[in-house]
Formats: structure tokens, C-alpha cells, sequence
């Protein structure tokens, strides 16, 4: 596996990598993350993809050379999360192609983040994941390090903000 820089061209590529996750949440009823409708075609969740392409915080994992899973890291959590009390670098998204599962894209990329994070010298490594149905998104973080640090909800979609923290900063 290879973790490198995205951008603008990888942007229809993530919106796909979206597309399957969702498409396989809603099969197995699972719709209270991201809804069934793919994010390709929907202006806002394009707009923000794109963002984070441009954001210089976005890395893309390729197994074999095909894309397989992205990461978006940056400074700032999100409007609906309070700061950290201390330096922190904030996991603003992360998404497998599900043609990729078991194959370990996304603790990868989690690792890849943790070790940006520690680069950067911040306390901190943090993430906000969706809370609800049976947890195991939850269960997920936890077992690549994280530990919860503040539940919070947006209108009736139930949350959980996660840490890691960073040993010797």
C-alpha cells in the first residue's frame, strides 16, 4: 500500500470511494450516516469533497495503484465540535472504497495521520464519526487508538469526538 498527496484530480475518485460506502451502508439499512443518495451529483457534498482536495491535507492510500481510501487532515474541527485545550490536528474525513474492506485502508491512513500529527508536534490527534445504529463506527476508532472525548449531536444525528493522544508532545 501507498499513501500519497491528493488534490483536485482526485476528486471525482473520492466522491466514488463515497459512493460505494454509502451505496453499502444502505444495503444493510444503515442509512443514518451518510443517507443512501450518492454523494456524486450532490453539489454540497462535492463542494466539500473539493475542499479538502484543496485543502493540502488530503492523502490518497492506492493499493496495487489503484485508489483504495482517502484521508483528510487539517488544523480546524468542524463548526459543531469545540476546540481541543490543546495543539491538535483534526481528522476531517475518511472513507474506503468498499471494493478494498479487511485490507486495513483505513487504519493505515489513521496511522499515516497519528504520524503527520506527531511530525507537526501538536498533543493531539483528533476525529468525529458518526454514533449511531450499533456503534461499531465508534468501536472502529477505539480500536485503532482513539478514545471517546465528547459525545455531541447536529439537529438529531448523534456524534462522538474522539482522541488519540500523541506521546512526547
Amino acid at each position: 500500500m501507498k499513501i500519497r498527496q491528493g488534490g483536485v484530480a482526485d476528486v471525482g475518485t473520492v466522491l466514488a470511494m463515497f459512493d460505494s460506502a454509502v451505496a453499502w451502508l444502505a444495503a444493510q439499512g444503515r442509512t443514518g450516516q451518510w443517507g443512501s443518495e450518492p454523494f456524486t451529483g450532490n453539489d454540497k457534498r462535492e463542494a466539500q469533497v473539493r475542499a479538502w482536495a484543496e485543502s493540502g491535507g488530503m492523502r490518497i492510500a492506492e493499493v496495487d495503484g489503484v485508489p483504495a481510501g482517502t484521508v483528510t487532515v487539517g488544523a480546524v474541527p468542524p463548526a459543531y465540535v469545540e476546540p481541543a485545550k490543546v495543539a491538535e490536528l483534526y481528522v476531517q474525513a475518511l472513507v474506503t472504497d468498499r471494493r478494498f474492506a479487511g485490507l486495513g485502508v483505513g487504519r493505515a491512513l489513521l496511522e499515516w495521520s497519528y504520524g503527520e500529527a506527531a511530525r507537526l508536534g501538536v498533543a493531539v490527534l483528533r476525529v468525529d464519526c458518526y454514533a449511531g445504529d450499533d456503534g461499531r463506527l465508534v468501536a472502529f476508532y477505539e480500536s485503532c487508538g482513539f478514545r471517546r472525548a465528547e459525545p455531541f449531536t447536529v439537529g438529531t444525528w448523534p456524534g462522538m469526538v474522539l482522541e488519540r493522544e500523541l506521546t512526547g508532545a
